[in-house]
């Protein structure tokens, strides 16, 4: 990866993150934590990774992306709005009455939205159908779904793992966000989900696991994909920190949901401006 690149991607990732913050100031609270763990991988994805056209978001052979952790929209939508798919101003009232912008993002109303998340553990099943349709179309688009290890724990999860490896789905890529926590606690201690090397490749997963907040190494990874229409489905498990790059927010339970006021909102954009180290 070039230096430019690599640079470009780093600020894009703080952007993420200071975006976060200012948009959950607007609403009064935020998914902070769940969005900064995938803040490297979100950028890797749409500044480097999917196939796109903002300007026609509806372009048929356009890459999909499922969000079936759909908490960390508020890390999304910054990045579709830099790309251009709706104007940044839009966000200003995020939230707010009458915002097209809610908690969770809705395919119907938001340009560049691939699927409508709510409950969690829903995404890897419509991704499935979006790639099986793929093939069925002749289309050699690729179908990516980020899922959360919390999520993991949805038997849907797992329905959906086994169709991917029977149909030979190729065209699809799955990223766990392996951020260690979710809502509750430690996944290892609310609900186990190791050892996910092996339990994806028991359903015939091509799997690699990552650092996912290494820049170098995520896009490394998504670069050497293969596309096809047939063969192993891939997934990527991304070790990642929930809260990453806010000291008081990593691996803590008290940021699921916050609401940063004050002194505080101040520090915490004066860390992030500041990088991670």
């Amino acid at each position: 990866m070039s230096d430019d690149l690599l640079a470009h991607l780093r600020d894009r990732a703080r952007f993420v993150r200071t975006e976060t913050v200012r948009l959950s100031r607007i609403a009064g609270a935020g998914h902070y934590a769940s969005s900064f763990s995938a803040a490297e991988l979100l950028v890797a994805l749409y500044y480097h990774a999917l196939r796109l056209r903002p300007g026609e978001p509806a372009w048929p052979d356009r890459d999909r992306f499922v969000l079936s952790k759909g908490h960390a929209a508020i890390g999304l939508y910054p990045i579709l709005a830099d790309l251009g798919f709706f104007e940044p101003s839009e966000l200003d009232d995020y939230t707010r009455f009458g915002s097209r912008y809610g908690d969770h993002p809705d395919m119907k109303k938001i340009a560049g939205v691939d699927f409508s998340s709510g409950s969690l553990g829903h995404g890897l099943s419509a991704a499935v159908g979006i790639a099986l349709a793929g093939r069925v179309r002749g289309s050699d688009h690729r179908t990516w779904c980020m899922l959360g290890d919390g999520e993991l724990a949805e038997g849907q999860v797992w329905e959906a793992a086994m169709a991917a490896g029977h149909f030979e789905l190729g065209n699809l890529v799955a990223v766990v966000d392996r951020n260690q926590m979710c809502i509750d606690g430690f996944t290892d201690e609310v609900m186990s989900v190791e050892p996910l090397t092996d339990r994806f490749a028991g359903f015939g997963w091509h799997v690699q696991r990552i650092d996912g907040h290494d820049l170098d190494t995520i896009v490394a990874t998504f670069s050497d994909l293969p596309r096809a229409e047939r063969g192993q489905p891939q997934a990527i498990i991304a070790d990642t920190i929930k809260g990453r790059g806010v000291a008081r927010m990593e691996l803590s339970l008290d940021w699921h949901v916050g609401n940063l006021v004050g002194e505080d909102y101040d520090d915490v954009m004066a860390e992030l401006a500041a990088g991670l180290s």
